[in-house]
């Protein structure tokens, strides 16, 4: 049975109830959705908002992280107020003030493989707003295994995609993507950048997808893949098909969650380079030794933040920089966290470099340990 809307809520929700494809049921529908939201991040600021404002009945939110000052450029859901504070609490703070009538329920966890299933199987569908590949997997899984569909959505730097994944008779993620990418193939998650409205606009798509399948309107993107370029602002979809092999939803060899692990930054060396701390590094500069500094961020990182003496030399065109280092010479390779730069000193060791080290923590720890007035970004 559905439930009934209070003389305030039909004053609230008017705009949703004088659609014909929405009207009185469609907004109790709304009202009877419970949801999961795995992440308040990005993607899921804006989907937590617009289904607050909808007049979702229950929404349950996952996730274990803070609030950091590099998140408010885009996580629209918390504020400067918030820093430090657990994105669970800030999220409740905002969406009740958004709609008091939400009832919400909130997990300062990891969605991972032990509570999963569990958490997808008490709600009708899942918003997934991770950022990892290892919680897409898992979401998608549990998904498949609990009979849910899963709105799916990522970004990267100006581009951004959104699918309704493991909907009857649907494709799941695996289809899509049957196995996580190759360590070393997916760039930092830091260092790769996203211009902050975009994942506002892919999580807007989640929450329009979402509210479609609770109120039974519209057509899901089921078997699409909505492909969104930022830049030149264009919109285009590719159908995406159920893969009978699917060891997910094709052939059912999946049965449990299990992790599969994909780290955002490369695979670590089999022989890491060596580290060198700033303080050390300051140290030794101090005391006259000759050590060539080589960072190797990208220009415009180059612009925001840069160390005395310096050559630039970005991971992206190192191969063809080499021939201008001195082979003889101790150079320091350093980026923002100390990520490319382990990179970099195996390119540096592969081409006759013997004495290579890597800034260890980047020039972000360089600004927390030695020179705060460094710009941290």
């Amino acid at each position: 049975m559905l439930p009934t809307l209070g003389p305030d809520e039909v004053l609230r929700y008017a705009r949703h109830l004088s659609l014909p494809q929405v009207g009185m049921e469609g907004q109790r529908r709304i009202k009877r959705a419970r949801i999961l939201l795995v992440g308040a991040g990005g993607l899921g600021s804006p989907a937590a908002l617009y289904l607050a404002a909808a007049g979702v009945g229950r929404l349950s939110i996952v996730d274990f992280d803070v609030v950091e000052v590099t998140n408010l450029q885009r996580q629209v859901l918390h504020g400067t107020r918030d820093v430090g504070r657990p994105k669970t609490e800030s999220a409740r703070d905002r969406l009740l003030d958004v709609n008091p009538h939400l009832s919400l329920a909130l997990h300062d966890v990891r969605f991972g493989a032990a509570n999963g299933l569990a958490l997808v199987r008490d709600h009708d569908l899942v918003v997934d707003g991770s950022d990892s590949f290892t919680t897409r997997y898992l979401v998608s899984d549990a998904c498949v295994l609990a009979g849910r569909p899963n709105v799916h959505a990522s970004i990267y730097r100006f581009d951004g995609q959104a699918s309704v994944f493991c909907a009857p008779g649907g494709p799941c993620y695996r289809c899509l993507y049957p196995s996580p990418p190759a360590p070393g193939e997916v760039p930092s998650c830091a260092d790769g950048g996203v211009l902050g409205v975009l994942p506002g606009l892919l999580g807007t798509i989640q929450a329009t997808e979402a509210l479609k399948l609770v109120a039974g309107i519209g057509e899901p993107l089921v078997g699409r893949l909505l492909l969104v370029d930022a830049l030149a602002m264009e919109f285009r979809t590719v159908n995406v098909r159920k893969d009978p092999g699917c060891p997910a939803c094709g052939t059912r060899t999946i049965r449990e969650l299990r992790e599969e692990v994909v780290a955002c930054a490369p695979v670590a060396l089999e022989e890491p380079i060596p580290e060198v701390t700033p303080t050390d590094l300051v140290a030794r500069l101090g005391r006259g030794e000759a050590i060539t500094l080589l960072d190797v961020r990208e220009p415009h990182e180059w612009e925001i933040a840069r160390l005395p003496g310096a050559l630039l030399a970005p991971l992206s065109r190192l191969q063809g920089e080499i021939s201008r280092l001195d082979r003889a010479s101790e150079v320091v390779a350093f980026c923002r966290s100390g990520v490319r730069s382990q990179t970099a000193g195996k390119l540096l060791r592969a081409a006759g470099f013997s004495r290579v080290s890597s800034l260890a923590g980047g020039i972000l720890r360089y600004a927390a340990d030695v020179d705060p007035s460094i710009p941290r970004y």
